[in-house]
């Protein structure tokens, strides 16, 4: 019988490390034949990625993982052979009491968010001693050799050039979002943040001569959208029509619908780390809405990922990219930004799927997770 994982996952920030973690849990089970439970402490917001589980169960077994609702008061369980500790979300005492019980410790793997900064390889993999005879490693995802890699299924990039090469499944997923491409319109998903940056964007965009259609998600965004729109409310499925631009509000989707709507746009506006990962596989160029942190800690995650991004485009190319991606964050003006971005589309948006290329020839993070505790057996032997 093959090693049983635990995932922990406390669901900080609405849907981002919950989408993270119920992505890896069910590709460890279908790429992987493990037997995964993913504990979470909202329940809410994992029925939001999957509304096909019961509602009133307190836990689900769905593609091959069993959910489990992680409450304060946590249960007596068996721990593990592998336990992930997802984004320092601290484990329930009882259950390390469980994991120091057991004859065989466990591996306790600490996942952490995301990042291209140089420290990142130089930390992923170490071990931190726990008292009770436990020890727990730093597992970090990123960009580079010598970290972690990316959440990338086997075939992922196999069904997306097949949908991208399909003009009829394009058409007929858009249409069952109730969207009608028009003519010659340029193709923008946009999930994000709050966003003061917004209103100089669709301005840009409404005031263009070419068309454009905003293809909007429900989520946090939507104060914005009400506001430049001067509406008290939005109504899902709804669409707008200022100057050149349409503005399409759709439904909350679920996470293979979200990697369509990524592949059926010209350009993804995304937010946090899943749909940043996620958009990156798309390639099409992006625009990333980063979480921010005190005293400006993102800023230097940005950076260090646009000059690794950036490697590679020209000065002009590199240069638009940056001013966009800091006018989104709060730094520099939308609508001169968009501009500057749109003389440089076309090289950009060929660097996006050079990209995505040269990402897809490192081992993916599951993989990477799967031979860590394979090496980790073999070191204990």
């Amino acid at each position: 019988m093959g090693a049983r994982w635990d995932i922990f996952c406390s669901v900080v920030d609405n849907y981002g490390d919950i989408g993270v973690t119920w992505r890896l849990a069910r590709q460890l089970a279908a790429e992987h034949g493990l037997a995964v439970r993913l504990w979470v402490d909202e329940p809410a917001a994992f029925l939001r990625l999957c509304p096909q589980a019961d509602v009133a169960a307190g836990q689900w077994l769905v593609a091959g993982v069993e959910v489990r609702h992680w409450p304060k008061d946590f249960p007596a369980v068996d721990a593990a052979d592998v336990v992930i500790e997802a984004f320092a979300c601290t484990l329930p005492e009882n259950y390390v009491a469980a994991m120091a019980a057991r004859a065989s410790k466990p591996l306790w793997l600490n996942l952490e968010y995301l990042s291209a900064e140089d420290w990142v390889a130089g930390c992923h993999g170490l071990p931190s001693p726990q008292p009770g005879g436990l020890q727990k490693f730093f597992f970090l995802p990123g960009f580079t050799e010598g970290t972690g890699g990316l959440l990338r299924e086997a075939d992922l990039l196999a069904r997306r050039r097949a949908f991208q090469a399909d003009g009829a499944a394009r058409q007929t997923f858009l249409a069952s979002l109730g969207i009608e491409p028009l003519a010659g319109a340029r193709l923008i998903s946009l999930f994000a943040y709050e966003n003061t940056g917004l209103a100089a964007w669709l301005d840009a965009l409404a005031g263009a001569a070419e068309p454009s259609q905003l293809l909007v998600p429900r989520g946090r965004i939507e104060g914005d959208l009400c506001r430049w729109l001067g509406a008290e409310a939005l109504e899902e499925g709804g669409n707008w029509r200022r100057g050149n631009l349409q503005l399409h509000l759709l439904p909350f989707v679920s996470q293979p619908d979200y990697d369509k709507l990524l592949w059926s746009c010209d350009f993804n506006a995304i937010r946090g780390e899943d749909s940043f990962v996620r958009a990156q596989w798309a390639g099409r160029p992006l625009l990333w809405h980063i979480y921010q942190q005190e005293e400006g800690a993102h800023w230097d995650k940005l950076d260090a990922f646009l000059d690794g991004y950036c490697d590679g485009l020209s000065p002009a190319a590199a240069a638009a990219l940056r001013a966009l991606w800091h006018a989104w964050n709060g730094q520099g003006d939308m609508g001169a930004a968009w501009a500057g971005f749109l003389t440089q589309e076309r090289s950009l948006s060929e660097h996006a799927e050079a990209w995505c290329m040269e990402q897809s020839t490192r081992p993916d993070l599951t993989a990477a997770l799967v031979q860590f505790h394979r090496n980790w057996l073999s070191c204990a032997a």
